[in-house]
């Protein structure tokens, strides 16, 4: 029977409910919020997999253009794969519940968020953790919830819990919590250089407010909840580990020493090769392996435990040998290479028309994107051979990570009229790629000119825990994938001199204190001053010219009722415009028209054909044209791009022409004087009154302009005449051809 179950959070009622929808899961829940509902379901498979060291959870994310009233772009006109925001939600689940499993659970658990509907308002991303939450908490699946997920912004000195989307733009931060009863699970956060205090206080307020969301959940369990499956995880083999550590410990403990990657993994695999041998007889080789393993781990955090030390023996808040370089690629826009310990990343900055921007096709509010950051991660960054494809949902959480903690400090569109892309090349990884990427992007932009506000770094730090006394902890500065595997916490800070732009909290734990958040987070911003002063010493200000191969931007105004001709009947003038002129045009609706070009001379064309076809032709201004038909009764001159005029026989020269060939010819520039705009719009010029105007003021024609007098003994040649027919006709309006 449909259930409901409902709580206020914010301002609003955040309603549970289930019963109703998808009952065939083996657990499902819609979670509704203002006008917007995500259907969240939870399913465990029958089968148990042999080689159980990873929670086998799938989280899938699925946007539905109905859910906001949209029909998809697609040639299909059906959703394809998820896009970007789409995988972002399904890693923001995942990484709040994961931690939450047993890793020796040896059965495929999938949880599946449709967003039915969305009123652009309320973000389905929290509502998909929280409906997740809900759903395993009351299926049979084993898992240690519940939580709650609660979104807070800051906006005019005040916290705004779960704020609209329209609020976002203003707000400086934009914080996801996902906690437990007692801890933090998951942290996702985009700052506009604000104050760590700032945010540990946010931290606080949101974890105060999933205690609601978690009560609700509570609720629906007692109500509705099926008992827990006793399903029988992986278990150490203790004779296993008491014969690897004799036989092979000192041999462990001799690759957890070596400083380099590659030195350490082929220890290990020489290990784990000669093991699988000597004991295949009797345990499984996957059950060797993980023990290896969970040797190795416990030999790693006991070390770090005991000495107070990096596993590299680095102290704890040492960061590893950092270097920076700008400007090494001869014919990009911009580009910059840094390195920390063996985790290398090469940004490239490409700058382009505003019209080159990325279209947005999701649920959200951006239809279009001029900022962007893309990132890969190549398997040779890990002296691996895998196959290459397109980027996976790692490589797209990377990428936006660095893009969220960049945001900030990118200019205006109407301080930076570019659209600037920003692609992160991981040439060799051992820790935080993500936050060598921020690094790395920060001098591609400085190195391609783009006045950025201030110089973005980022660290990682790690968290290692003595598990039979929790009160007993490490946090290290920069840790290193070996930490990052075998620790319990990666904590991404980026941020800039002035404040944080962003972080992300990952754990393996059930949760870490708010204690522990805080001093990481301080740690964090201690080691940025070190990192800046590395980037400083490669370039210490933004390059004050743009690269030569970068277009050159320009902006001019027209009036907006003049649109409609630069564009012209099909797009004709504008496409003419940019194809001769081989620049781009952008055109707004206020009015605003840019133009880009590699070349100043293009750029300079395109501006002259733009505003010649937005602006009025006025009566008694003289024009410089160009001659562009030649009747016998006159010659036409173009006095601005696609806006031609008469000039009568009569009007050619200050004597008598017999001949309108005998003063012009077709592609001379000539200077003209607008006499009259008759009521069709036709335009009427005269040289003669320039000429008038010249000797009443003293000057004589231009050597140019000087009239083309025939040659005295030829008379007038009656061939120059007007025909009876245009005779007949009044000298100010002849006919058009």
């Amino acid at each position: 029977m449909p259930q409901d179950f409902k709580c206020h959070i914010g301002d609003r009622d955040l309603i549970i409910a289930t019963g109703k929808l998808a009952q065939q899961a083996d657990s499902s829940v819609t979670v509704r919020y203002g006008d917007t509902v995500v259907l969240v379901t939870a399913c465990i498979s029958d089968e148990a997999k042999e080689n159980s060291d990873f929670v086998r959870l799938t989280v899938d994310y699925e946007e539905r253009h109905y859910a906001v009233g949209k029909i998809p772009g697609s040639f299909m006109r059906r959703e394809g794969r998820p896009g970007e925001q789409a995988t972002l939600a399904a890693r923001l689940c995942d990484r709040s519940i994961r931690p939450l499993f047993l890793k020796s659970l040896p059965n495929d658990i999938q949880v599946v968020i449709t967003v039915l509907s969305t009123d652009q308002e309320n973000d389905p991303d929290v509502l998909g953790v929280i409906g997740a939450s809900a759903a395993l908490t009351t299926s049979s699946i084993p898992f240690f919830g519940p939580i709650g997920a609660t979104r807070v912004g800051y906006l005019d000195g005040k916290f705004i819990i779960n704020p609209l989307l329209p609020q976002m733009n203003d707000s400086l931060l934009d914080l996801v919590v996902a906690s437990s009863r007692d801890n933090i699970v998951m942290v996702e956060a985009g700052c506009k250089e604000i104050a760590p205090e700032i945010y540990i206080e946010a931290v606080k307020l949101a974890h105060e407010e999933n205690q609601k969301i978690i009560k609700l959940q509570d609720d629906l369990r007692d109500a509705i909840g099926k008992p827990k499956k006793d399903i029988p995880g992986f278990e150490i083999n203790d004779e296993l580990v008491a014969a690897i550590t004799t036989d092979f410990g000192q041999k462990i403990t001799q690759a957890l020493e070596q400083v380099t990657r590659p030195a350490r993994q082929a220890i290990m695999d020489e290990v784990k090769d000669v093991a699988k041998e000597k004991y295949k007889e009797t345990y499984p080789e996957f059950e060797i392996g993980n023990v290896i393993e969970e040797i190795a781990k416990k030999t790693c955090r006991s070390k770090i435990l005991r000495t107070q030390k990096h596993a590299d023996s680095r102290e704890i808040t040492q960061i590893r040998p950092l270097s920076a370089e700008v400007g090494l690629l001869p014919r990009t826009h911009g580009s910059g290479l840094f390195s920390r310990g063996q985790t290398q990343v090469l940004t490239i900055a490409t700058l382009g028309s505003l019209g080159q921007g990325q279209t947005v096709d999701d649920l959200g509010l951006e239809d279009t994107r001029r900022f962007m950051h893309h990132y890969n991660f190549p398997p040779f960054s890990n002296g691996e051979v895998k196959r290459m494809g397109s980027p996976g949902r790692r490589e797209i959480g990377h990428g936006a990570l660095a893009h969220k903690a960049l945001v900030p400090v990118i200019p205006s569109e109407q301080e930076f009229a570019y659209a600037i892309r920003l692609v992160s090349e991981v040439l060799s990884s051992n820790g935080s790629t993500s936050m060598a990427s921020a690094c790395a992007s920060t001098l591609a932009l400085m190195d391609a000119g783009v006045p950025i506000k201030a110089p973005v770094v980022g660290i990682a730090m790690g968290l290692v825990t003595d598990k039979e006394d929790p009160s007993k902890y490490v946090i290290l500065t920069d840790i290193e994938g070996l930490e990052d595997f075998y620790g319990d916490m990666d904590y991404k800070v980026a941020g800039t001199v002035n404040g944080i732009t962003a972080i992300q909290l990952d754990i393996k734990l059930q949760g870490v204190s708010q204690e522990i958040l805080a001093k990481a987070t301080m740690q964090a911003r201690d080691a940025h001053g070190t990192i800046l002063d590395v980037l400083k010493g490669a370039i210490a200000e933004v390059r004050p010219n743009l690269s030569k191969y970068a277009p050159r931007m320009y902006k001019i105004t027209i009036d907006p009722s003049k649109i409609g001709a630069l564009i012209g009947p099909g797009g004709k003038n504008i496409k003419a415009i940019i194809e001769e002129t081989k620049t781009t045009i952008e055109v707004s609706n206020d009015g605003t028209v840019v133009i880009g070009s590699p070349s100043e001379e293009g750029a300079q064309a395109a501006i002259r054909r733009v505003e010649g076809l937005t602006q009025d032709v006025e009566v008694g201004t003289i024009y410089t044209g160009k001659v562009t038909r030649i009747q016998n009764f006159g010659a036409f001159v173009e006095v601005l791009p696609g806006k031609e005029g008469l000039v009568h026989i009569s009007e050619l020269a200050d004597h008598h022409v017999a001949k309108v060939e005998d003063v012009v010819k077709i592609g001379d520039e000539i200077m003209v004087k607008v006499t009259e705009i008759d009521r069709l719009g036709r335009i009427n010029l005269s040289r003669k009154a320039v000429f008038n105007d010249q000797k009443a003021t003293g000057e004589g024609p231009a050597p140019a302009e000087r009239p083309h007098m025939p040659p005295r003994h030829q008379p007038p040649s009656r061939g120059g005449m007007p025909s009876r027919e245009h005779r007949d006709e009044p000298r100010r309006n002849p006919p058009r051809p």
